[in-house]
């Protein structure tokens, strides 16, 4: 591992530091770059492409995560701030309650409709708020697989709801 870390770093570093303009994010993704490797080390086929490009990969793979996951706390925490207070206890109308029940309903059977592994991921991106990648290790699955099912799974979703995916 050693020779590995030694051989690879500094393209790895290079990369992550490019992708994120912060050298404490960027010695994080180092971090997670080599325990990722080290985790997946029977993963590794020459025959593919040189070790420097797999580690590297995983660091721009992992730097790009990081990036993005920022961005969409920046964004959260931007929209709770613009977001009006929340209205007090106003009466709803009947019809309208009906209705939410009636969605409510038609989603549970979309989810109940979706397979086992994709019904998972969505449970835990919604409902628990895990991102992709927080999924896959809670999972144990590769976050590619992750990636695929939640998007196999919101495509089926938009088709049993009549609604276009996002």
């Amino acid at each position: 591992m050693r020779a590995v870390y030694e051989r690879c770093a500094g393209r790895a570093w290079a990369v992550a530091s490019r992708v994120l303009n912060s050298r404490a994010d960027a010695e994080e993704v180092l971090q997670e770059t080599f325990l990722e490797v080290w985790r997946r080390a029977r993963e590794f086929d020459p025959s593919r492409g040189g070790m420097e490009t797999w580690v590297t990969t995983i660091a721009r793979t992992r730097a790009i995560d990081r990036k993005r996951a920022m961005g969409t706390v920046a964004r959260i925490t931007e929209d709770a701030v613009h977001q009006p207070p929340p209205v007090s206890a106003t009466p709803v109308d009947p019809s309208e309650a009906a209705v939410r029940g009636q969605d409510q309903a038609r989603v549970a059977a979309a989810l109940r409709a979706l397979p086992p592994d994709q019904r998972k991921v969505v449970e835990l991106a919604y409902f628990e708020g895990l991102s992709q990648r927080e999924i896959a290790e809670r999972t144990g699955d590769p976050l590619g697989t992750v990636k695929t099912r939640a998007r196999l799974a919101l495509e089926k979703l938009a088709a049993l709801l009549g609604e276009p995916p996002d």
